[in-house]
């Protein structure tokens, strides 16, 4: 039998490792506004969550952390693709005429799908917060009990990324104008675009 009080330690370190205003939750926010492919994007999010702390648990942490060609492609990759995602939300910031009766236009369900991806897999932090630091963690545990801290960290996935989706609908009386979705725009790619740079100067820092 495992402890309940290992599963609530990975439940907690999980939550806070995963709310936080980042990459995969501006994006599922800005996808769960739109109502557009919610229930597949968070359950992209979610499994790749899990499947990350799991392969942490399992000891593919200490891999990960000894191999920085593998964390430099990774860091330039997300940074790239960040950064090109921070101007098309500013794009979209400074032009609502493309907008439609208030609302933007959804992506289809394979952009969205590829764009969901590559949010999780290129962005470095992931590796580094589900990977290394919750497998580093889970060595404390042993048997039952680290299999119970790893299910407890990737139960928080779920309920936030659905969470997180779902409960955007609440909101849309708010974005029910397009300054409401520029300002939104705004923010996502000040966030995107910080995000990418502080990318570079990690992989500058590493160089």
């Amino acid at each position: 039998m495992f402890s309940i009080s290992a599963a609530l330690s990975g439940f907690f370190l999980g939550a806070s490792l995963i709310i936080a205003i980042g990459a995969q939750n501006a994006f599922i926010l800005r996808q769960g506004l739109l109502r557009s492919h919610v229930f597949v994007l968070c359950l992209i999010c979610a499994l790749s969550d899990a499947l990350l702390i799991v392969a942490g648990v399992a000891g593919l942490g200490t891999l990960v952390a000894r191999s920085p060609t593998l964390m430099s492609v990774v860091t330039l990759g997300g940074a790239a693709f960040l950064g090109t995602y921070a101007l098309m939300a500013f794009r979209r910031a400074l032009h609502p005429g493309a907008m439609q009766t208030g609302t933007p236009q959804p992506l289809g369900l394979k952009a969205a799908v590829a764009t969901c991806l590559a949010f999780t897999f290129l962005n470095p932090h992931v590796y580094l917060d589900m990977v290394v630091l919750l497998g580093s963690l889970s060595a404390a545990y042993e048997g039952a009990d680290r299999i119970a801290y790893g299910v407890g960290a990737a139960t928080v996935s779920f309920i936030w990324f659905f969470g997180l989706g779902y409960g955007a609908r609440l909101l849309q009386p708010v974005f029910a104008k397009p300054a409401a979705w520029r300002v939104l725009d705004a923010i996502i790619g000040l966030v995107m675009g910080l995000l990418a740079i502080s990318l570079v100067v990690r992989f500058l820092g590493t160089a």
